[in-house]
């Protein structure tokens, strides 16, 4: 994972983190459209859905069909969340090649999101993990409430290090540190990343951001000052987790990218390509979308990509 200091990757999570908790159902066709869109924008890594029981999340209940449908490239890294084993069977059988698994610092969190106790979604985490190394199958792992948990509060870093590093010692080949609610400040991401960093390293973090009280962007750059070069985000802002009560949408694709081009940072994605994706998920869903730069337009990024 290592790569210059001015590229910056970006993991796409709109068509699984954007669309689970919309309340208007988007049909196959659309997020398979939805999909090959992003990578005609530029979005190398984009994940698709996730193998979850569509019991608990119907908006992604065509999992597999999506994950079947779509036209896949090569250079292009197609993933799926799995949040047990089961899902990371059905994820297989639907030919995934990358899945991310995922924990709560947060013991409530983590009951709540996946009816399982930390200690045994981790030890789950490991099946998952002595798998998908015997199908040379990629993955990474989420730490997610790793800012703040809506029923418990502001998380211990250094508790967000020890699942870190334990998520390391699997083998995963990335960490994504979540903000699932949306109340990091630059401080805090600071402190976090520095805790993390310690045994995980700056070049395996990625941060997974969320917009809920307008500091997502501020976050980031505090993020990229202190060396991270792999960032979560989701188009048009969509997004929110449905067991994270007021976790408004995800760090917006279109406004990230334009913020780090305009920087000079290399991301390889064209901007207005993305803002058009953004545009045709607002008319899927009929509702308009928070990302800030499809509303503004008329103004051509210039770009280091």
């Amino acid at each position: 994972m290592a790569m210059p200091s001015d590229s910056v990757s970006i993991m796409e999570v709109g068509p699984r983190d954007g669309l689970q908790n919309e309340s208007a159902l988007v049909a196959t066709d659309g997020k398979i459209g939805m999909v090959e869109a992003l990578v005609d924008a530029g979005l190398k890594r984009i994940e698709i859905t996730s193998f979850v029981n569509p019991r608990w999340i119907p908006p992604l209940a065509d999992q597999a069909e999506v994950a079947r449908g779509i036209r896949r490239l090569p250079g292009v890294d197609y993933a799926g969340l799995v949040p047990n084993v089961k899902g990371y069977e059905n994820a297989k059988a639907a030919g995934m090649k990358e899945i991310a698994v995922v924990v709560s610092s947060s013991e409530t969190h983590n009951r709540k999101n996946i009816n399982a106790s930390t200690s045994e979604t981790m030890a789950s985490c490991e099946e998952i993990s002595a798998r998908a190394r015997k199908d040379s199958i990629r993955f990474r792992a989420y730490v997610s409430t790793a800012f703040g948990c809506p029923y418990e509060g502001p998380q211990d870093a250094a508790r967000v290090a020890s699942l870190a590093t334990r998520f390391m010692a699997m083998g995963c080949y990335q960490v994504s540190l979540g903000d699932t609610i949306g109340v990091a400040s630059p401080r805090q991401i600071r402190e976090v990343l520095k805790a993390v960093n310690v045994t995980v390293g700056m070049d395996r973090i990625a941060l997974h951001l969320h917009d809920t009280r307008g500091t997502a962007l501020a976050n980031a750059l505090a993020g990229l000052d202190l060396g991270v070069r792999a960032f979560d985000s989701s188009v048009g802002g969509l997004g929110g987790c449905p067991y994270a009560p007021g976790a408004s949408g995800n760090l917006a694709t279109d406004d990230l990218v334009y913020m780090l081009n305009t920087m000079g940072m290399k991301t390889g994605i064209d901007v207005d390509k993305v803002a058009e994706v953004s545009r045709m998920m607002s008319r899927l869903l009929n509702r308009a979308l928070p990302a800030k730069y499809p509303q503004a337009g008329g103004w051509k990024a210039r770009s280091a990509s």
